[in-house]
């Protein structure tokens, strides 16, 4: 009879419920993965289905597809104007509705925007005022107000998760992690951005990194992406030529983080300017009526301020604008933005934001290849990239999510380094004076 082996005469046995516990924690997680996933395949249907409503919505407007701009261009000026006014009124007419209709809804059934709702753990969204938004957001957005069309896009794929983390099974930490996915995922398909979309819901969504809900989200954000890659378009988000880094690169982007923090506090001041203005007009079909007629106004003598300034920004990304032309089209932009999202047509800044960064960095680069040697200053499309981040990160006080998204939507790697260096620059630019950022603090929301 063999004799017992000393080594393991003392070891104590491991008992049967501790195995059968750890294969349940197994389960759980594989379980939260899965429904992580399905989040992730939500987000890329959603930004899908929302690009195809404000394709239909353009068309019945403007009798055109695609690209608002050229929308703008295919119609008199007088017919910019009413498709402005128009769809300013009928969306404020659906807000004006929408507003009675959920008052009549649940008693206590607040409106939570989805990152007020990531922060403070809570996995409901407002069914009614979410539905009345997304409706008024396709009207404004597929009638040329100078606004993102991505904004309603996170909002719906997060309601629609919420709902998903509702049905689902899990524990209520659980099923917020699954909400969170939706915003990450929906933020990464919107984008062709996933790594971004995971840096916007942990820097800003949560001020902090929850550590059981990283892996749910790198999961959602991955499979979103992937399915918008192989079912929509395989392809970063701005497609453009690489381009390359000089000696002087990192001193021309501590000029341009350095002047586009200002820019992006200046926008800041001015959006919430605009805000304060049109508050004055209690009607939401008058005022958002106004915003669209004064943007169908702009648009009249410069169509390129319809829409969220994506097909400007691919041009100039390309480098065969002139300066100024740029600058028009920057100072018209602006002008556009601040009525649209001052009047409270419903969708985002993040693509306004972007345009505004490119915009002012290809305008920085001409006017200093004025008077200095264009070996100095180097390409303007690196100044166009740089700006974009630092203009993003001045603008939402982000400046991780900045870098990652404009990189990862430019595939321009190379600049990680002085993109960096402007975003920091930017940043602290912007904080110095005191300007609340467009999603406010998350560390003070979670207190």
């Amino acid at each position: 009879m063999a004799s017992p082996d000393p080594a393991q005469e003392g070891a104590p046995e491991r008992p049967p419920s501790a195995v059968a516990s750890k294969l349940t924690a197994a389960a759980k997680t594989t379980q939260l993965w899965l429904w992580a996933a399905l989040a992730g395949a939500v987000a890329a249907g959603t930004t899908i289905g929302f690009r195809f409503l404000i394709q239909w919505v353009e068309w019945l407007a403007t009798g055109h597809t695609g690209s608002l701009v050229e929308a703008a261009r295919s119609l008199a000026p007088w017919q910019r104007w009413c498709v402005g006014a128009v769809g300013g009124l009928l969306a404020g007419t659906v807000l004006h509705i929408g507003k009675r209709w959920a008052e009549r809804g649940p008693a206590g059934a607040e409106h939570v925007d989805y990152i007020d709702a990531a922060r403070r753990g809570q996995v409901a969204l407002n069914d009614r005022t979410t539905l009345t938004r997304s409706a008024s957001a396709l009207l404004s957005v597929g009638t040329g107000a100078s606004i993102g069309r991505e904004g309603p896009m996170v909002q719906m794929a997060a309601w629609l998760t919420s709902w998903i983390a509702r049905l689902s099974p899990l524990p209520p930490d659980q099923q917020n992690a699954i909400l969170v996915c939706g915003i990450a995922a929906g933020i990464g398909s919107a984008y062709h951005a996933p790594v971004a979309g995971v840096v916007f819901v942990l820097e800003l969504a949560l001020g902090f990194f929850a550590r059981h809900t990283v892996a749910p989200v790198l999961i959602a954000a991955s499979t979103s992406s992937a399915l918008i890659y192989w079912l929509v378009e395989p392809s970063p988000l701005y497609v453009m030529p690489s381009v390359a880094l000089l000696p002087t690169s990192m001193e021309a982007a501590l000029v341009v983080g350095l002047l586009c923090g200002g820019v992006g506090w200046a926008l800041l001041e001015l959006l919430e300017y605009s805000r304060r203005g049109f508050v004055r007009i209690e009607s939401p079909a008058v005022r958002l009526g106004l915003g669209g007629l004064l943007v169908g106004g702009l648009s009249a003598a410069v169509p390129e301020v319809w829409g969220n300034g994506y097909s400007v920004v691919s041009q100039v990304l390309q480098g065969d604008q002139t300066w100024q032309w740029v600058a028009l089209i920057f100072a018209m932009k602006v002008l556009a933005t601040v009525l649209s999202t001052g009047s409270g047509a419903v969708g985002g800044v993040f693509t306004p934001v972007l345009f505004v960064g490119a915009t002012s960095g290809y305008v920085i680069a001409h006017v200093a290849g004025l008077w200095l040697p264009p070996a100095l200053v180097g390409d303007p499309r690196v100044m166009s990239v740089i700006g974009m981040a630092a203009v993003l990160a001045a603008v939402t006080h982000a400046p991780l999510m900045a870098i990652v998204m404009v990189l990862e939507m430019t595939n321009q790697f190379q600049l990680t380094v002085p993109v960096m260096l402007a975003c920091g620059v930017a940043y602290a630019i912007s904080t110095q004076f005191g300007a609340r950022p467009i999603y406010g603090n998350p560390i003070e929301a979670i207190r």
